[in-house]
C-alpha cells in the first residue's frame, strides 16, 4: 500500500491532465539542454575513457534490477548483489574500485553519502526508469561535484523536455515472486512554455537468498518552464526500502548443500531507509556560445536497521547468548533477589541526514575554445544513534544508547579548457580545487571522547591531448590526479595521531578509437599508481580498533578493448574485455591470536588487491528482424581474491554467465507502443559467487573445537571465517510495456 507522502505525490499530478496540449512554437534549438550540468560530462574530444548509454539503450533490460545490473555490460564493471538477483543491497565495482571510490551525481548533483562515500542503490528503486543519459567515466575522469572521484565517475541526467504528453505502464513478473508496476506520465510541452512529468513504481522480491525480501517504493515529479533563452526545472524524486537483512553470507560448508541459507530468522530483521531528494535548476542561455547553470538541492533521509541481539533467533550470529544490559546503558535488573543483567533485546541503529547546497557551471566557448568554470558547494548533517526498543525484562522502550553526530562542508571549484590548436589537435587543461571540513564525534589525543575536526584541500589536476587521425579514426592521452579523504570510520575510530592520510590516484590514460557505419574499435590502456590506498590490513590503531593503513605504493594497470562489428543487415555482434593487473607493491597483515589475545604479523610483497580480476569479459550478439529482437549476452570474470594476500584459499574462483534477453513489438489498437520482454538470466544455470566477506584468526584449537560456528574454516595460513553471495541460478524476468 502507498503510504500518505505518495497519495499527495499522486493528487499533485492529477490535475495537469486536465491541460490542452498547445501548438509548440518554441523551437527545440532554442531550448537549452536539459537540467544537466554541462561542466561534469566528458565530450566527444575529452582525452578519458568512457562510455555513454542513452535512454533505449538502458530501457532494454530495465525491468526492475538495479542500476550497477543495467550498466553491468560496460567495460570494467562488476556487478553483485546481497539477495542475489539483483534487487535490493546491489553492488558493482569499476576497475576494481568499490562504491566508496565511484562518484555519482545525478544533474550534477552529489548522490554519495557524505561520510561513508558510499552510494546504496536500494534508495532508489526503479530510478532508472526516469533516467535519459548515463555517462561512465574509467579512471580519476573529469573534475566533478563532491568527493569519491578515485576510480571511476558515473553521471545520471533525468529525463528532459517530452513535447507530446504521454502515459505507459511498465510491468514486470518473474523469478522468486519478483513484481514491479510502475506508471510514467507527461504532459508534453503545455502553452509552449510548460510541462509536467512524473513516475511513481513498486517492486517487491522475495530474493533467490532465503529470507531476502525487498519491498520497494519510489516516485519522480519534475515541472519545467521554457523560456525563449532559459529553462527552470523542479524535480522530486523519493524512494523507501524495507529489506530483509541477507548481509552475513552463506558459510563455505554450506554452498554445496544450502547456498541459499541465511543466518537471520528474526522475523523484523530488516533494513528500513527512505530518502528523499529536491533540485531546482535554472539553465540561461546568455548567448549563442555562453550558458549559465545553476542548481539548489537537498537531499533528506532517515531510516534504521533493526537487529535481535539474544537467544531465541540469530543462534549462528549470536551463539546462543542473551545480551549485556550494561553494554546498552541499561542497569541490572533486581527481581525476586536476583541480579539480571544479560536479556534477550532488540535494537535499532538510525541514521538521521540532512544533505543540501549549490551547483554551478558557466560555459563559454569560441571557435578554437571550450571553456568551463564550475562547483558546488554541500553540507552535509548526519545523526547517528542507536535505541534498545525491547528487553524480555523490561518489554517496550525507547532507550538510546549511543549518539554521534557529525557535519561535513565540501567545497570545489574546477576550471577546464578544452583548445583546438588545429581542426586536428586539441589539447586539455582541467584543474581542480577541492576543501573539505569534517566535525564529528572522535576520540582526541588523550583517548577521550570529544568533538574533532578535521580540514583538507585537495588540488587534482588533469591535461592531455586528443588528435583526430581521420574523420573516422582519432588518439588521446592524459594524465591526472585524484585525491580522496578517509570515510567516517576511519576517522572516528581513531586518534590525531593514528588517522589515516588521505589517499592519492595517480592515473595515466593512452587510447585510440575508430568508429564506422559498420565497425567501432576502441582500445585504452590505463596505468593508476596509488600512494596511501587505504586496505584493511587488520591492524589494532592507539585507541583498540581495527582500521584502514595507508599503503605506500599499488597501482592498477590494464587494457580495455571495446568493438562493435554489424554482421548483416539483421545481426550484430559487441564486445569488450579488460586485462588488468592489480598490486600492492608490500604490507604487513595483523592477524588475531584468539590464543594470546594478540596479533600475529605476516609480510606480503606485490600480491593482487582484492576484489580485482584480471580478465573482465562481456559480448552481446543481437539479431534484430524489426519487432523481434533476440540477444545472446555472456559476461566472464576472473579469479579474485577476498583479502589482499593472494591465497588460493580465500578465493573467488572465475566464472562465465550467459542471459538471454527477447522483446518483442506489439501492435494494438488503439495503443501507442507495446513491448513484451523476456529476460532469462543464467540460463546455463551456472553456479557462481561473485562476492564475500572474510575474518582471519590463528588459534591452537582443533577444528573439532571450532565446529560450533559454520563460518569457520581451516586453511594453509590459519582458520578463517567467510560469508559468501551466492548468486541466481536460471531466473526469468517477463516484462510488458504499454505506451499511450
Amino acid at each position: 500500500m502507498f503510504n500518505k507522502k505518495w497519495s499527495i505525490a499522486v493528487m499533485m499530478t492529477l490535475p495537469i491532465f486536465g491541460f490542452t496540449q498547445q501548438q509548440d512554437t518554441v523551437s527545440l534549438s532554442q531550448l537549452l539542454e536539459e537540467v544537466q550540468v554541462k561542466g561534469v560530462n566528458a565530450g566527444e574530444k575529452t582525452p578519458i575513457s568512457y562510455t555513454n548509454l542513452s535512454e533505449k539503450e538502458i530501457d532494454k533490460s530495465n525491468l526492475g534490477q538495479d542500476l550497477p545490473y543495467l550498466i553491468s555490460l560496460t567495460p570494467s564493471v562488476v556487478s553483485s548483489s546481497d539477495a542475489g538477483a539483483g534487487i535490493g543491497y546491489t553492488y558493482m565495482t569499476i576497475r576494481g574500485s568499490d562504491a566508496n571510490r565511484i562518484n555519482v551525481t545525478i544533474n550534477g548533483i552529489p548522490l554519495n553519502d557524505s561520510e561513508s562515500q558510499g552510494v546504496w542503490w536500494v534508495n532508489m528503486p526503479d530510478f532508472s526508469s526516469s533516467v535519459n543519459n548515463i555517462q561512465i567515466q574509467r579512471g580519476v575522469g573529469t573534475s566533478t561535484n563532491g568527493g569519491s572521484a578515485f576510480g571511476a565517475t558515473v553521471n545520471l541526467q533525468t529525463n528532459g523536455l517530452k513535447k507530446e504528453k504521454y502515459f505507459i505502464t511498465s510491468n514486470t513478473l518473474g523469478s522468486f515472486n519478483t513484481l514491479k508496476n510502475n506508471i510514467e506520465f507527461g504532459t508534453g510541452l503545455l502553452g509552449n512554455n510548460l510541462s509536467f512529468d512524473g513516475r511513481i513504481s513498486k517492486i517487491t522480491s522475495d530474493g533467490y537468498i532465503d529470507r531476502s525480501s525487498s519491498d520497494l517504493e519510489s516516485f519522480y515529479l519534475s515541472a519545467g518552464y521554457y523560456g525563449k533563452n532559459s529553462t527552470l526545472k523542479a524535480i522530486l524524486f523519493d524512494g523507501h526500502e524495507r529489506t530483509y537483512q541477507a548481509w552475513n553470507g552463506v558459510p563455505q560448508s554450506y554452498l554445496d548443500s544450502n547456498r541459499k541459507f541465511n543466518p537471520y530468522n528474526y522475523e523484523n530483521e530488516v533494513d528500513d531507509y527512505g530518502q528523499t531528494h529536491f533540485q531546482l535548476h535554472y539553465n540561461k542561455q546568455c548567448s549563442d556560445r555562453t550558458f549559465l547553470n545553476l542548481a539548489i538541492h537537498y537531499t533528506k533521509g532517515s531510516g534504521y536497521y533493526e537487529q535481535y541481539k539474544g537467544s531465541e533467533f540469530n543462534s549462528l550470529i549470536n551463539y546462543g547468548s542473551e545480551s549485556t544490559l550494561s553494554d546498552y546503558g541499561i542497569s541490572d535488573t533486581i527481581i525476586n533477589g536476583d541480579t539480571i543483567s544479560t536479556s534477550n533485546l532488540i535494537r535499532r541503529k538510525w541514521l538521521d541526514n540532512d544533505f543540501y547546497g549549490a551547483t554551478f557551471s558557466f560555459n563559454h566557448s569560441t571557435n578554437k575554445v571550450n571553456f568551463i568554470l564550475g562547483g558546488a558547494a554541500n553540507t552535509y548533517n548526519g545523526a547517528h544513534f542507536g535505541k534498545v526498543i525491547f528487553t524480555e525484562i523490561h518489554g517496550d522502550l525507547d532507550h538510546e544508547y549511543y549518539r554521534n553526530d557529525a557535519t561535513k562542508n565540501d567545497l570545489n571549484l574546477y576550471l577546464k579548457t578544452d583548445y583546438a590548436i588545429t581542426n586536428k589537435l586539441n589539447v586539455y587543461l582541467d584543474l581542480q580545487t577541492r576543501f573539505v571540513d569534517y566535525t564529528f564525534e572522535g576520540f582526541d589525543a588523550n583517548g577521550e571522547v570529544a568533538n574533532q575536526t578535521v580540514n583538507l584541500r585537495f588540488f587534482n589536476p588533469k591535461y592531455g591531448i586528443f588528435y583526430s587521425i581521420t574523420d573516422k579514426s582519432s588518439v588521446y592521452s592524459s594524465y591526472s590526479e585524484g585525491k580522496r579523504e578517509p570515510n567516517r570510520n576511519d576517522y572516528i575510530e581513531s586518534t590525531p595521531s593514528s588517522r589515516p592520510s588521505p589517499e592519492t590516484l595517480f592515473d595515466t590514460e593512452v587510447g585510440y578509437r575508430y568508429n564506422s557505419k559498420n565497425f567501432d574499435l576502441g582500445i585504452n590502456l590505463y596505468n593508476m599508481e596509488y600512494k596511501n590506498q587505504l586496505v584493511n590490513t587488520g591492524e589494532i590503531n592507539d585507541v583498540g580498533a581495527s582500521i584502514n593503513s595507508n599503503i605506500d605504493e599499488s597501482y592498477r594497470r590494464g587494457v580495455e578493448i571495446e568493438t562493435a562489428l554489424k554482421l548483416t543487415k539483421k545481426l550484430s555482434y559487441s564486445a569488450n574485455i579488460t586485462f588488468s593487473k592489480n598490486k600492492i607493491a608490500s604490507f604487513t597483515e595483523y592477524i588475531d591470536n584468539w590464543d594470546t589475545w594478540s596479533k600475529d604479523t605476516i609480510n606480503y610483497k606485490n600480491t593482487d588487491i582484492s576484489f580485482s580480476p584480471n580478465i573482465i569479459a562481456k559480448s552481446q550478439l543481437i539479431y534484430d528482424i524489426g519487432d523481434l529482437q533476440a540477444s545472446w549476452i555472456v559476461k566472464h570474470i576472473g579469479n579474485q581474491f577476498m583479502d589482499n594476500s593472494q591465497s588460493e584459499d580465500r578465493m573467488l574462483e572465475k566464472y562465465t554467465v550467459n542471459n538471454l534477453l527477447l522483446s518483442y513489438v506489439v501492435k494494438l489498437k488503439n495503443v501507442k507502443s507495446a513491448k513484451i520482454t523476456l529476460l532469462v538470466n543464467n540460463f546455463l544455470n551456472t553456479e557462481y559467487v561473485n562476492r564475500a566477506w572474510v575474518y582471519r584468526f590463528n588459534t591452537e584449537q582443533s577444528e573439532e573445537d571450532l565446529s560450533y560456528d559454520p563460518y569457520i574454516n581451516i586453511d594453509s595460513d590459519g582458520y578463517n571465517m567467510i560469508g559468501y553471495f551466492p548468486q541466481a541460478s536460471r531466473n526469468y524476468l517477463l516484462g510488458v510495456t504499454l505506451g499511450f
